[in-house]
């Protein structure tokens, strides 16, 4: 018998391509708490949202103008659509954040684990495995008692808008598999079609909204190399490669499995914070971290390929 391991079957592999990425968004959105909070006030929101994507958008469209222009009227709208949920999430999220723990925020989001193959099995009357659902509330389980080293606090403004992203973010992974229009578009395209949208939502508030807070240009020109390193960290990772990752993936695998793999962030905004800030997890929290990665692998599996 030979001593070498028989190979992964092919259709193995090609899931493991398609969720390193998205394991990748999830470890650098985990990052994002860490570097929203450090350049992010109450009053600066609308500001540094516009910043955000402001700040990628003309090196998208620039390498993209001939995929842009290929787009049909019915892809744009598509995409458009995509945009106004994804500026909604971003709203919800960042006003979230500014306003509740970064305890509570990763466990609340986290529920788009459970939202996600709930949402798909209304749509197609496919009721997802009890094998994925147990997998799924595992990682939640691991989530919460990931979240209590920091200490969760009592439920606040802040937690009731990090469960509306939480919901936008169902929407906004189930509309990018069921939009028609937008499946045989080019990635690229889709997603600066997308952040072009946000970005003209947030400058839309910015403009027209009376006590949005302070401007964009204001902010920008109060930024030291500190905060001007967190905004591109958010801007080229945690928004363009991670939309534009999310995007593809989505469309190669399920919607449910997606936002499992993504529901993994907590766990890296626990690392996140361990590395960086210091922060202590503790016996019960590294039984959490252990769960949800338990979770995660077997809900990989209970997905099965596509």
């Amino acid at each position: 018998m030979s001593s070498l391991a028989a190979p992964a079957p092919p259709y193995a592999r090609r899931a493991w391509l398609t969720d390193l990425p998205v394991l990748l968004v999830a470890a650098v959105w985990g990052a994002s708490y860490l570097a929203a909070k450090g350049i992010t006030t109450a009053h600066t929101v609308i500001a540094v949202l516009v910043l955000r994507f402001a700040v990628v958008l003309p090196v998208l469209v620039a390498a993209g103008w001939r995929a842009l222009r290929a787009l049909t009227a019915a892809q744009w709208r598509g995409a458009g659509v995509l945009g106004a949920v994804l500026s909604g999430i971003f709203l919800l999220e960042t006003y979230g954040v500014v306003h509740t723990s970064a305890t509570n925020a990763g466990l609340i989001i986290s529920l788009t684990m459970i939202f996600t193959p709930l949402a798909e099995a209304a749509l197609t009357r496919i009721r997802p495995s009890g094998s994925f659902l147990a997998a799924a509330g595992l990682s939640v389980a691991g989530v919460v008692l990931l979240t209590q080293g920091g200490g969760l606090t009592a439920p606040s403004g802040g937690d009731l808008l990090m469960l509306l992203a939480a919901l936008a973010r169902t929407v906004h992974v189930l509309a990018m598999s069921r939009i028609k229009a937008v499946r045989s578009a080019d990635s690229l395209s889709l997603t600066t079609v997308q952040l072009g949208g946000a970005v003209a939502v947030f400058a839309l508030i910015a403009v027209a909204v009376p006590g949005s807070g302070a401007s964009p240009w204001t902010v920008a020109a109060g930024f030291g190399a500190r905060e001007w390193a967190g905004l591109l960290f958010l801007a080229v990772f945690c928004t363009l490669f991670a939309f534009f990752v999310q995007m593809w993936a989505v469309r190669r695998t399920s919607p449910s499995r997606v936002s499992l793999l993504l529901g993994t962030e907590p766990l890296w905004a626990a690392a996140a914070g361990i590395a960086v800030a210091r922060e202590q997890v503790g016996a019960v929290g590294i039984g959490g971290a252990v769960l949800v990665l338990a979770g995660t692998w077997w809900g990989r599996s209970a997905a099965g390929p596509r």
